[in-house]
C-alpha cells in the first residue's frame, strides 16, 4: 500500500488520534494545561496553538498516510513557542534548533519505517527553510508510565534515526540531529554537477573547433 506524508493544517488536524488532539502537554504551560483539562478545552487549545504557529512561523507538522488512512504524525516548532520546553532538567534547547514535540505512529504500523519517514520529512522541510538542527527531549525509560511524560519520544528511537545526545540525563536526555550535513551534501552535488557540465561544455567546444 502506498505511503505519503503531508503537512499538518487546520483542515486535517482532526485526523490525528483523538487522544493526541486533546493532548496539550507541549502546547501549554503545566498550570494552564491543568486548567484546560478541568474545563474540557484542550482540543480548542491544541487547534489554537497549531493555528498560531502556522500563521507566525509556518509549517509545524507532518501526517503520514498508508493509502488513505492516517497512521502517524509529528509536530515541531521553535522552542520559544513550546511552553513545556523549559521544564526538563536538560533544558534549554539550543537557540539554532527547532524542537520536535509530539510524535506518534499507530501501534499496528510500527516497525515498518514510518517513524523514520516522518523524521526525514521534517528534516527536508527544515533544511529547505535554513534551519541548522532538530532537537528533542527523549525518554530513556519509555516503559514507565509517569503521568504526562508518555508524550515524550523514546530516546532509543531518536538515536536510531540519527539523533545524538547533547545533554545526557538518566531519564530525560536532550538529543540533536544536525541538518547542515544535508545542506552540505546538496551543495556538494550542485558543485559537482556544475563542474561536470562545465567539462562537457569545454569538450563540446573543443570538438567543434577541431571539426572546423
Amino acid at each position: 500500500m502506498s505511503r505519503r506524508v503531508v503537512g499538518v493544517t487546520l483542515d486535517n488536524l482532526e485526523q490525528l488520534p483523538l487522544r493526541c488532539r486533546r493532548c496539550v502537554y507541549w502546547e501549554l504551560a503545566p498550570h494552564l494545561k491543568e486548567e484546560a483539562e478541568r474545563y474540557g478545552e484542550t482540543e480548542v487549545e491544541k487547534e489554537a496553538w497549531v493555528s498560531a504557529i502556522l500563521l507566525e512561523w509556518g509549517s509545524c507538522g507532518r501526517i503520514a498516510y498508508s493509502g488513505d488512512v492516517p497512521v502517524g504524525f509529528v509536530l515541531y516548532a521553535p522552542p520559544t513557542a513550546v511552553p513545556r520546553a523549559g521544564a526538563f532538567p536538560t533544558a534549554p534547547p539550543s537557540a539554532d534548533a527547532v524542537l520536535l514535540t509530539a510524535f506518534h505512529v499507530l501501534p499496528e504500523f510500527r516497525g515498518g519505517g514510518l517513524g523514520r519517514l516522518l523524521v526525514q520529512a521534517v528534516a527536508k522541510d527544515l533544511t529547505r527553510r535554513g534551519v541548522r538542527a532538530i532537537e528533542a527531549y527523549g525518554d530513556a525509560e519509555p516503559g514507565e508510565e509517569t503521568e504526562g511524560h508518555n508524550c515524550v519520544v523514546p530516546a532509543a528511537f531518536l538515536r536510531s534515526v540519527g539523533f545524538k545526545t547533547v545533554r545526557p540525563h538518566p531519564r530525560w536526555p536532550r538529543l540533536r540531529l544536525e541538518l547542515r550535513s544535508g545542506i552540505s551534501w546538496k551543495e556538494d552535488v550542485e558543485a559537482a554537477l556544475e563542474k561536470l557540465l562545465g567539462e562537457v561544455s569545454i569538450t563540446t567546444a573543443e570538438a567543434s573547433t577541431t571539426r572546423a
